[in-house]
């Protein structure tokens, strides 16, 4: 029985974005079903999947893991030949830190900078924690492709959980043309010239739903 990963909507669901890139980039079966966040019942439908009430949620036969990092462990086990984390221990070390790294931090670059595929490229202006926060992420994506980026684009050559839990990032920093330096900028090109990040963003852009929270120009809807 093929795997299925719940999400939301693909132009605002950061946490989403994380798990499906995961499973596409990785050639990793599964079906896919999209519960708009918009939904008057979203919270019921999602606590009846995850205990949480939050997406993403993993359905494997009668196992249902949610949260992004714990669904990429997950495949990392399920799926040992994807080579989800770097095979060598000192790397695979550094990618679990960044990847909990971003998974819990960057609060303010996340409040300020949604996830808005749709937007037009514009710049806007952040406040001096936000700021951080990008100064912190082009710092670390700097740092590991000049460590453990010589077998490819990637942060550790190869795309991997790392590199998924990023994704919306790279994103956000497209979105709102925020600047990094020359190493950060050529890994973003590598993350948006994958096929799967295309796929992404072609369904979301044709999406209906509008959420206002994650319109940072509302009441006003830019749209490219």
């Amino acid at each position: 029985m093929a795997l299925t990963l719940v999400i939301g909507n693909k132009n605002y669901s950061s946490w989403s974005l994380r798990a499906w890139i995961a499973l596409k980039a990785s050639g990793i079966a599964f079906e896919e079903r999209l519960i708009p966040l918009s939904e008057p019942d979203f919270k019921q439908r999602v606590l009846g999947l995850s205990p949480s009430g939050k997406v993403p949620v993993l359905i494997d036969e009668d196992l249902h893991v949610w949260e992004s990092i714990a669904i990429l462990e997950y495949l990392a086990e399920r799926f040992p030949e994807a080579q989800l984390w770097p095979a060598e221990g000192r790397a695979r070390a550094h990618a679990r830190s960044i990847a909990a790294e971003v998974h819990a931090g960057f609060a303010a670059l996340r409040r300020e900078c949604p996830m808005n595929m749709w937007r037009p490229v514009r710049a806007r202006s952040l406040s001096a924690d936000a700021a951080a926060d990008v100064a912190r992420i082009d710092a670390i994506w700097t740092d590991c492709r000049q460590r453990f980026g010589g077998g490819g684009p990637f942060l550790f050559g190869r795309f991997s959980a790392a590199d998924a839990m990023y994704v919306p990032v790279v994103s956000r920093f497209a979105t709102y043309d925020i600047r990094v330096g020359a190493a950060s900028r050529a890994y973003m090109e590598a993350v948006m010239a994958l096929p799967a990040y295309a796929e992404w963003q072609d369904a979301a852009i044709r999406e209906p739903w509008v959420l206002p929270d994650d319109e940072p120009d509302w009441p006003t809807v830019l749209k490219a």
